[in-house]
């Protein structure tokens, strides 16, 4: 029987109001109303890449909620536009979903933000000038602390004590390296750590020494902690002020979720770590003050503390704090020759790199963490590192059993021949950092020789072949937070001056970089439920970048981003 046309219209409005409740998150439908129907904002005219291989380009999108409610044709979400939705029209402008930073130390790269900048000094006398500089508003006894400092870009000579000691004859001074694998201090500042010509190096560090045995100042790897355990302690409040710090200076960058790996470091306390937790996070969120997703990583000696926390509060404690599991050390950092590597340094035929974590400690801590079911992140840089930790996920699985456990190695930067097939092999995510490869270019062949740095180096056309996922990331404050320049990095792979790109083979596109800092980077964190693409019922995470057409962004990638939203909120500017 057919029914009468008024009813018929509104059978017809109901199905479309059920429809479109569908395609909210379910803890939307609750409090669904016929007006709820309609979305918060629409992006009309708009080049949208998606990262989302069923949808890769759209035109315009729907978002309520904090949600993606549509994408696709404007012809498609225009039936979702009412009365109070806002329409923003971008003409033409590329859109990318939010960037996610697979690596960083946040609240240190906050902090780093207020200290001596040493990143790009060239010389000497630049180094020297701009710690005289800092120590002008410093009172008596005050430290003076920065980093970001790259001896290889000044010719190679590391610096020493001798060049600080009679600018801040009254100042503690502790500068450490770009890679953070090594610092230097000055004569004040060793006297206060006691350390002098009688102090013996620390398992898995070194302090160096003159050919007299005097310290130069330099501390590399476990040895820097005989300096952190004397700077005068951050307080809460410059801590929290440093998170906010970051926040906005990720946001600028179209970074919208970063990987917290935290300030840990093997001989550091990993009750640091937990206070981050429960003094800057915790106290963020209660206050609301959260403006960019977070997922944390945890010291693994404390892998029971963090199961526990999971257990009582889930992987979840909100769409803002993350609980992602742990993470350890193996070895060091190419640039502080500490890497480990299966041949020894050029020049240097005793020093094969620092093993800073014993093998059996390590392999029973990541399958107890791997047992209870949390994710595991492992720092190695040099190929015989990479190669420890390959074998030992061979182990853990055989303890363990199969199952989608997204094991991290965190840098991955030198690999032995087939290592990168075995990434594949083994579903093992290769968290890496495009920009660390502009630092080492110039001095890899110097540390390990030509061929080695030829065929070793930055694999990432390799891994990606191999099957492996890949996740880009920036180290902060090592490198800074910046996706646009990482992603041009990865497809040129021209470190400054060079005319050539260096290992071109490995050279990625543009898509594949992309996903490397958005989808492939969620999976993983075990977020690509929730962010890394423009999907329906995602968090509607984007940047919209000055480009006006796809061939625009293509052919010339953009130093900035025009505008981030989170949750289809404007965060930046």
């Amino acid at each position: 029987m057919a029914l009468p046309a008024q009813s018929a219209a509104l059978l017809a409005a109901a199905v479309a109001v059920a429809a479109a409740a569908f395609l909210l998150p379910p803890s939307s439908r609750l409090s669904w109303t016929p007006r709820g129907r309609f979305a918060d904002m629409i992006l009309a005219n708009a080049t949208i890449y998606t990262a989302d291989d069923a949808r890769p380009f759209a035109g315009a999108m729907a978002v309520r909620a904090g949600r993606v409610l549509r994408v696709g044709a404007y012809e498609s979400v225009k039936e979702l536009k009412g009365r109070h939705t806002h329409e923003l029209n971008l003409s033409g402008n590329v859109v990318l979903p939010g960037f996610i930073d697979s690596h960083v130390h946040f609240i240190d790269g906050g902090l780093q933000l207020a200290r001596v900048p040493l990143r790009g000094v060239r010389s000497r006398e630049d180094f020297i000038s701009r710690v005289k500089e800092a120590t002008r508003d410093k009172h008596p006894g005050q430290w003076i602390l920065g980093g970001g400092w790259n001896n290889d870009v000044w010719g190679g000579d590391f610096p020493a004590a001798s060049w600080l000691d009679d600018i801040s004859p009254d100042n503690p001074v502790w500068l450490s390296r770009m890679d953070g694998h090594m610092g230097i201090a000055n004569s004040l500042a060793m006297k206060i750590a006691g350390i002098d010509r009688s102090t013996n190096d620390p398992i898995g560090g070194a302090i160096m020494r003159t050919a007299e045995g005097e310290p130069t100042g330099l501390l590399v790897d476990t040895a820097m902690v005989l300096m952190f355990d004397v700077i005068e302690k951050v307080s809460t409040h410059e801590r929290r002020e440093a998170l906010l710090r970051a926040s906005r200076h990720a946001l600028m960058r179209g970074v919208t979720t970063v990987v917290d790996v935290g300030n840990y470091f093997p001989g550091v306390s990993p009750e640091k770590t937990w206070q981050d937790f429960s003094d800057v996070y915790e106290w963020a969120h209660s206050m609301q003050k959260m403006m960019i997703r977070v997922c944390l990583f945890f010291p693994m000696p404390t892998w029971a503390r963090v199961s526990d926390l999971i257990g009582k509060n889930g992987r979840s404690l909100s769409q803002w704090i993350h609980l992602g599991g742990v993470k350890a050390f193996l070895d060091g950092s190419l640039g502080s020759s500490s890497a480990l590597f299966h041949e020894p340094y050029e020049g240097d035929p005793g020093n094969y790199g620092l093993q800073v974590t014993d093998m059996d400690s390590l392999l029973n801590r990541t399958s107890e963490s791997d047992k209870s079911g949390l994710q595991v992140a492992i720092h190695a840089i040099g190929d015989k590192a990479n190669d420890m930790l390959l074998d030992m996920v061979d182990k853990v699985v055989d303890l363990n059993g199969v199952r989608d456990r997204r094991f991290r190695i965190e840098h991955a930067q030198h690999l032995a021949p087939d290592a990168a097939n075995r990434f594949g092999k083994q579903g093992i995510i290769a968290s890496v950092q495009p920009d660390h490869l502009l630092d080492d270019a110039d001095s890899a062949a110097k540390k390990i020789g030509f061929d080695r740095a030829e065929r070793s180096s930055y694999t990432f056309r390799s891994l990606l072949a191999g099957g492996a996922q890949l996740a880009f990331g920036s180290d902060w404050p090592v490198s800074d937070i910046n996706p646009l320049q990482a992603i041009q990095t990865a497809i040129s792979r021209k470190p400054p001056g060079w005319e050539v790109p260096w290992i071109p083979a490995e050279r990625l596109s543009l898509d594949e970089s992309l996903k490397a800092h958005t989808i492939s980077a969620a999976y993983a964190c075990f977020l690509d439920h929730a962010v890394g693409s423009l999907s329906e019922r995602k968090y509607a995470d984007f940047v919209v970048l000055p480009s006006t057409s796809w061939d625009d962004f293509a052919g010339d990638l953009p130093a900035h981003v025009l505008a981030t939203y989170v949750s289809g909120k404007l965060a930046y500017p």
